[in-house]
């Protein structure tokens, strides 16, 4: 059956707002891009009910979608909301305030990004052993030291964020003074260990990437290779790469041109697909980074994935650490 068109009235608008379960899953909506089964374990209702209140919200405008792979995914963005529906929904969320029941459906949110975070770190702890060919088959052997001939000076220290097995800390160690190997995936971080067990300037270090256990401003390089479209807000990230960097300091991330291959996010734990010059730019200018320069990198005639880029940045040499 064909869908009825559209109707942009204000009474249609304030039927839309007029129940409370709506209303509950735009505030959730608006902090987080979900999919219907998310949503329905935040909301603790059937699929088939959210389903329902998706698509009026949908039809209304309220809501924003996209496909990946078989899921549909939701999210409400206020600067893509038609004018009217905008200024309306600042006022109903006003007026609604914070309440229990808004805590819990956040609490249940919370549990939910939980649980796609250690979906991506079962994927790590699977393919340890042979995150190496994984890797290599995507992207080809010589895109860690394409990426980190820039890298060279004899009296840094660098942190490698998300260091994996090692690929990268491996081409850095003979170079810099010392490398900060830091990875949330104690086997990920085990592999490391193993294969720099020669080298004797690198500490390896567990800890999230949006949370460095480095202190400010004590890293002259801070390099993020294929890991950024792993982590959940990237932002974060590049705002700890700011903060460890000395002023001056350069920051560079190497990861995938923005690309339409959904199925990553299912198979390989991808969180986003690449990332393009506009939001590196942003990412690292949001986070007080300067200069920041994108570089496509030349592909490998044997690799499978998307192109990759390298985009570095500087921290200032005299500024206020945010």
């Amino acid at each position: 059956m064909k869908r009825a068109t559209r109707s942009n009235s204000l009474t249609d608008r304030l039927a839309a707002l007029g129940d409370g379960l709506r209303l509950r899953m735009l505030r959730v909506l608006e902090r987080e891009e979900l999919s219907v089964g998310e949503l329905a374990r935040v909301v603790q209702l059937p699929q088939s009910t959210v389903s329902r209140h998706l698509r009026m919200l949908s039809d209304g405008q309220w809501l924003g979608s996209r496909t990946e792979g078989t899921s549909t995914l939701y999210r409400l963005m206020l600067d893509d909301l038609p004018i009217e529906c905008r200024s309306l929904w600042l006022t109903v969320r006003d007026q609604m305030g914070e309440t229990a029941e808004l805590n819990q459906d956040l609490r249940r949110l919370q549990a939910v990004l939980d649980e796609r975070r250690a979906d991506t770190q079962a994927f790590f702890g699977r393919v340890a052993g042979e995150w190496d060919s994984v890797r290599n088959e995507l992207f080809g052997d010589r895109v860690t030291l394409q990426a980190m001939l820039p890298l060279i000076p004899s009296h840094w220290i660098v942190a490698d964020l998300g260091c994996g097995t090692g690929n990268a800390a491996e081409l850095l160690a003979p170079c810099v003074q010392k490398v900060i190997a830091i990875d949330q995936s104690e086997p990920m971080l085990a592999a490391a260990r193993k294969r720099l067990s020669a080298f004797r300037n690198v500490d390896f270090v567990a800890g999230d990437l949006e949370k460095l256990p480095v202190p400010d401003a004590s890293v002259d390089a801070a390099v993020c290779v294929l890991v950024l479209h792993h982590i959940g807000d990237p932002g974060k990230v590049c705002g700890e790469m700011a903060r460890i960097l000395k002023p001056g300091g350069v920051a560079l991330v190497v990861d995938m041109i923005q690309h339409d291959r959904a199925v990553y996010k299912h198979t390989m734990g991808h969180r986003w697909l690449g990332f393009g010059v506009p939001e590196m730019i942003r990412l690292f200018g949001s986070a007080g980074l300067e200069n920041a320069r994108f570089q496509v990198l030349p592909s490998d005639t044997g690799a499978k994935g998307p192109g990759l880029f390298a985009c570095t940045a500087t921290a200032p040499k005299h500024h206020e650490r945010r």
